[in-house]
């Protein structure tokens, strides 16, 4: 018998009768004898809903009472899908983050979790019930409300999991598991079994979008085992965990992210001087701007340039702190070129194999592709090359590497 930590988000439970599905779902792993604890998202669409009715009142709605409004999202899903099981006639509560005790810091909408008191949920489990968990929030010191932030849901589920020592947390959500690129880009995409948790971090952090950051670090901190998988559609999805696959013959690259969102800018013509970065990358992290890519170049001249990345959105902003500082620099230009795309190459084997970066490099130079930036770490490359050739350059990566399903003809072509 296991003890299986399930996460459902929105779209999982969008409606009643995908929430009807989710129960049928849990009913089949309690009738294999498995202690099941649920963790749930609001229904799709209910947190928008509940921030426009919030900026129909204010504009700028204070943080505390942000998390009051938004936490009953789940509030609703974790009482219907309680409804859902017991109608079947399997036991379930269901329990709100403060009633669980998720303690967190006292962050407003971005808290933190502290600890978790297991008591209440270990109770309802040896009673054989089914305990439905609300996802994204907690309570501080205080008892205040708070909420997780972006991914809230996947970081409670992961914590739970590290908290009662779970065999295994589970992530349903709208994709079969992890793929070796985005399956809308690369048709022949393979779904991978396993990925280790260094790699995951390293997708999800260059825009791989299947987790959120934040679980997959609580669960590799944790050691626990990570599985996503499918709401709707049979399958054992792909399992993140610390364990690297040894078999020589594996490929040294698990998958390959992009990010689309990027903008790049020079800061042209600077002194060659100690500390000219720190004089233009200083101001602009200063304004809370996550500076992504960072080349520096000297030029015969003496002089320097700099070049660095940020989000799109951030970029005008960016701009503009830049030409406020440019007399101070004593830069010769200051250019921003918002067509740019990152696309990176992430696997552990990196490690072992020689040879990764040039096969990338001449993979793109085949299909007459400049790359602008070159960024390395022990187990990724990331390139920064014009937008337009984004979607060319994943799938002639794809190829140079041999990251392709070997079934995916036959699938589509079945006898």
């Amino acid at each position: 018998m296991a003890l299986v930590v399930q996460k459902y988000g929105g779209t999982s439970v969008g409606s009643i009768e995908r929430i009807e599905a989710v129960a049928e779902k849990i009913t089949g792993f309690r009738d294999n004898g498995d202690d099941i604890v649920v963790v749930v998202s609001a229904m799709s669409g209910e947190t928008n809903r509940l921030t426009a009715l919030a900026l129909e009142m204010m504009q700028q709605p204070t943080p505390r009472e942000m998390d009051v409004l938004l936490s009953t999202g789940e509030q609703v899903t974790i009482a219907l899908l309680c409804m859902a099981l017991e109608k079947r006639g399997y036991g379930a509560r269901s329990f709100t983050g403060g009633q669980v005790r998720i303690l967190t810091d006292e962050s407003h909408t971005k808290a933190r979790i502290r600890e978790i008191d297991s008591t209440r949920i270990r109770t309802q489990l040896e009673q054989g019930d089914v305990v439905v968990v609300a996802g994204f929030q907690g309570v501080d010191e205080s008892g205040n409300i708070t909420t997780l932030g972006r991914g809230g849901s996947d970081t409670t589920a992961v914590a739970l999991a590290a908290a009662l020592q779970a065999d295994e947390c589970q992530i349903y959500t709208d994709v079969k598991g992890v793929y070796t690129t985005d399956p809308r880009v690369v048709e022949d995409a393979k779904l991978l079994d396993s990925i280790t948790f260094e790699e995951m971090l390293e997708l999800a952090s260059l825009g791989a979008k299947v987790l959120q950051i934040r679980a997959v670090e609580f669960a590799g901190k944790y050691k626990v085992p990570l599985r996503v998988l499918s709401s709707f559609e049979a399958g054992s999805g792909t399992l993140i965990s610390l364990e690297e696959d040894t078999d020589m013959e594996d490929p040294a690259i698990a998958g390959i992210a992009f990010e689309r969102d990027e903008a790049k800018l020079t800061v042209s013509g600077v002194p060659d001087v100690p500390g000219i970065a720190y004089k233009v990358i200083g101001p602009v992290s200063d304004a809370g701007i996550e500076v992504d890519v960072i080349v520096q170049n000297a030029a015969a001249d003496g002089s320097n340039d700099i070049t660095f990345t940020v989000k799109r959105a951030e970029s005008d902003r960016t701009k503009a702190i830049l030409d406020e500082i440019a007399g101070t620099l004593d830069a010769r230009e200051i250019v921003l070129d918002k067509k740019v795309c990152k696309v990176s190459l992430v696997g552990v084997g990196m490690r072992s194999h020689a040879g990764i970066a040039s096969k990338m490099f001449k993979a793109l130079a085949d299909e007459n592709i400049n790359i602008e930036i070159i960024t390395t770490s022990e187990i990724k490359i990331s390139v920064v090359i014009e937008e337009k050739y984004l979607e060319l350059a994943v799938r002639a990566l794809h190829s140079a590497f041999d990251l392709g399903d070997p079934d995916y003809e036959k699938d589509q072509n079945p006898a």
